[in-house]
């Protein structure tokens, strides 16, 4: 099977400009054909369109990576087991994507285009099916947690700790996606806050964002006892990233947990690097996690914890994370990871790199809180 990428791309340049448009004809053309697909998805659909959007740009720029396009469409396959995507839905969508495209190019799009998304379509079907029918073998689609403890540390931040039902195979650093049964079918992802432990417990940091569903559903309509259901582990921002024995932490908010997960796991590293954590937070009452993070110092021994506090006026010094790095006249010499939302890593990489510090050693996790994700096509 030959994919011609010229044809892809230059196709794809076609109906770039109206995706958006594309996105809502897609899924309005594959929901009419075929409507038993509706109940898989949301009620509301927007993020959900965006996430095709996501998804098809991922593809489509990286068509010439053949191990890490299939690595990609391998987790989105093992993710999409959560959601009921069995094989003989891939045709259905395939057939109204290449559709939804041929029509909002108005005019100027060719049968050899068809061919070529075609082809390359039946490709992305055959490797996330394979990927799936691996995963079926060795894991569930989705898990089911009870929740044993709901701790509210801030109005807008609550800590959950959840048992799920079956052993989660996860690594210290990744996150997991969470449906709660107040929103059937919409999931929203969520670092988990611990490294692996004996007791399978799980740890979440919910930050109630201005109109989240989830967010709000969790923090303010789960109680202890109360179910949810768990995605499969995703992400890559794990400690064997780094090659250095001296590593930066720069936290925004709840972009902590993933990050104390990997304190919690450098806990038990033979040669247990030094770490220095800056976690930003907009006012001192917003520091939700300070007691954890005082037992996980005592226990670590080589972990500095800086608190760093943006929008209080009486507050002196007054900065965000990153400032505290030319505050304590720190230079990164070694493999600095940064989680929080997307604007917060995005001026932080940006002022790292200003310092000096190569982008080889900085390390993020675009999602939870931004793009790009995987996204189930």
């Amino acid at each position: 099977m030959t994919i011609d990428i010229g044809l892809i791309r230059y196709s794809w340049s076609l109906v770039e400009p109206v995706a958006g448009k594309l996105a809502m004809h897609f899924y309005g053309r594959l929901f009419a054909n075929y409507p038993h697909i509706r109940e898989m998805f949301p009620p509301a659909m927007d993020m959900q369109r965006d996430r095709l959007l996501q998804a098809l740009t991922q593809v489509v720029l990286n068509l010439e990576d053949g191990e890490g396009l299939s690595d990609y469409l391998g987790t989105l396959a093992r993710d999409h087991r959560k959601y009921g995507v069995r094989p003989e839905h891939y045709p259905a969508v395939g057939s109204c994507l290449v559709a939804a495209m041929r029509y909002h190019a108005q005019g100027a799009w060719l049968p050899a285009y068809d061919d070529a998304w075609m082809t390359a379509y039946n490709f992305i079907a055959e490797v996330m099916i394979q990927a799936a029918e691996q995963d079926a073998a060795q894991t569930p689609p989705t898990w089911v947690g009870t929740v044993v403890s709901h701790e509210v540390r801030t109005p807008e931040v609550a800590v959950i700790t959840v048992a799920p039902d079956q052993p989660y195979p996860f690594r210290a650093g990744q996150y997991a996606t969470l449906q709660s049964a107040h929103w059937p079918r919409v999931w929203r992802s969520y670092s988990i806050a611990n490294a692996p432990r004996e007791d399978n417990l799980l740890s979440f940091h919910v930050r109630m964002v201005s109109g989240g569903w989830v967010s709000t559903a969790l923090m303010h309509h789960t109680r202890p006892g109360d179910s949810l259901l768990l995605g499969p582990p995703r992400g890559s921002l794990v400690l064997d990233r780094a090659s250095s024995s001296h590593l930066v932490f720069i936290a925004g908010g709840t972009g902590l947990a993933p990050l104390k997960a990997l304190i919690e796991e450098s806990v038990w590293v033979p040669d247990r690097p030094a770490i220095d954590l800056f976690h930003g937070v907009r006012r001192s009452a917003d520091a939700y996690d300070n007691g954890d993070l005082q037992r996980l110092r005592a226990q670590h021994r080589r972990l500095r914890i800086v608190q760093t506090v943006s929008d209080e006026p009486q507050q002196r010094p007054r900065h965000n994370a990153v400032d505290a790095l030319d505050y304590h006249r720190i230079i990164p010499r070694g493999d600095v990871f940064v989680c929080g939302s997307t604007e917060m890593v995005r001026v932080t990489t940006a002022r790292l790199v200003a310092m000096g510090v190569p982008y080889d050693r900085i390390h993020t996790e675009f999602a939870p809180g931004g793009a790009p994700t995987l996204a189930r096509l």
